[in-house]
């Protein structure tokens, strides 16, 4: 699997528990779970021997974080605006 790189947009495959996250909002603190198709950013990669987790942000349309949460490669989708020809 390739790895992911810091600043990649992705998109949630899987919900992720409350437990997982960190909310910055607190209207969203009476969620149960963040749905599966949300739209983050990787704004940190780390690495512990061969696995890779990811600190993913967030936001809303107008830019404010309302959530991070840590996740595997495979919880998360990266996202691709241009099509990359190889």
């Amino acid at each position: 699997m390739k790895k992911l790189k810091l600043l990649d947009t992705i998109a949630t495959l899987k919900p992720i528990p409350v437990e997982r996250l960190t909310l910055v909002e607190e209207d969203y603190t009476s969620i149960s779970s963040l749905p599966n198709g949300q739209v983050g950013t990787i704004v940190e990669v780390y690495e512990e021997g061969e696995e890779c987790y990811y600190l993913v942000e967030f936001a809303d349309s107008q830019g404010c974080e309302y959530a991070m949460a840590t996740l595997r490669a495979d919880e998360i989708l990266v996202l691709h605006y241009d099509l990359a020809i190889v």
